[in-house]
């Protein structure tokens, strides 16, 4: 164990972020410390930098952001055996309380005493170590890379939302948005046997990728309304998060088909409630993933999923600022991922 300070990139205020040096923290019972090798940013990241807060969880005090984190085992706390120094992980970033109602009904991503990395008041990963309980760490192969290990973490939301939409064999399913949600989403519902999938976008190199990584088809909504383009989905998987898009897209979906509102846009939206109720629409929202790390983990092990083919460009913890800001300036980007050790 490293008696060392840290660098953590520290969120002292909205658009401000700063270098300091921390306490490496050390491993409670049943945790282990963690080197951390790769972080990835995520759309919550860059909405707590701009804005101080989402929704009501407000930044308070400074905060290190960050919940895509991948590394290595460098000590245990006591109790913990699980995992040999050196080993490899991708770190589960929201560890519940395990004993609530939804816990106990195998909900644990519906705790309302969840402590997730990078959520005021919980500390996150742009820094050197972490702490976490050890069934929380996974292991990961050596063919894995770095940034693709930190990448489970978005691919068990995508994961999370087929599960939600029960996507099986033979499902024609609608993607909406291209950003890197929506690319996992596009991912899983092909490995979970979906023969279609349409991904819809504004954005022409997000297109071309989604095509890349495997969409039967590609709808520039920009250029193409929904309706004119001829798709008839029995599950849409809503990765926007824009109101319009929203409302387009439920239109879309065939008479009992399935809605996973995956993508953060505002407070409310209107719905097109003649359209879901004359159609027998089942739509759900859904919030994080619970029990998803293995699959994630064995599908990108196996090819099944390119998480590598996302990442757009790599910083160091001294410039987290220019990570979270990255899609201002090139709107190619599509996911951005810190390296502490850089």
């Amino acid at each position: 164990m490293t008696s060392s300070p840290m660098r953590a990139a520290v969120l002292e205020r909205a658009g401000t972020v700063t270098l300091q040096e921390r306490p490496v923290p050390e491993p409670g019972p049943g945790e282990v410390l963690v080197q951390v090798t790769a972080v990835g940013t995520c759309g919550s990241d860059v909405h707590y930098y701009r804005h101080g807060r989402i929704g009501h969880h407000v930044v308070t005090a400074p905060l290190v952001l960050g919940h895509e984190p991948a590394g290595r085992i460098v000590a245990a706390g006591p109790g913990a055996t699980r995992h040999p120094a050196g080993r490899r992980v991708s770190i589960e970033p929201g560890v519940p309380d395990r004993t609530c109602a939804q816990c106990r009904a195998g909900r644990y991503n519906l705790c309302p005493r969840m402590r997730f990395y990078g959520t005021p008041p919980v500390d996150g990963a742009f820094c050197e170590y972490v702490t976490v309980p050890e069934d929380f760490a996974y292991p990961v192969p050596d063919s894995m890379s770095d940034d693709a290990a930190a990448l489970i973490e978005p691919l068990s939301v995508g994961i999370w939302a087929c599960r939600r939409a029960r996507v099986g064999p033979g499902a024609r399913v609608l993607v909406t948005g291209a950003g890197p949600i929506g690319l996992v989403c596009l991912q899983a519902a092909l490995a979970f046997g979906a023969t279609e999938v349409t991904v819809t976008d504004i954005n022409p190199s997000r297109l071309r990728l989604a095509a890349h990584l495997g969409a039967t088809a590609t709808v520039h909504t920009g250029q193409t309304p929904l309706r004119d383009a001829g798709v008839d989905p029995d599950v849409l998987l809503e990765c926007s998060g824009h109101p319009a898009a929203t409302g387009d897209a439920i239109r879309a979906v065939t008479r009992a088909g399935r809605i996973v509102l995956a993508g953060m846009g505002g407070d409310e939206i209107a719905l097109p409630l003649v359209h879901l109720q004359n159609n027998e629409l089942e739509l759900t929202g859904t919030f994080r993933y619970a029990n998803t790390w293995p699959a994630a983990i064995a599908l990108a092990a196996a090819g099944r999923v390119d998480l590598d083919a996302l990442v757009t460009g790599h910083y160091g913890l001294a410039e987290v600022e220019q990570a979270l800001t990255a899609a201002t300036r090139d709107p190619g980007s599509v996911k951005v991922i810190v390296r502490p050790d850089r």
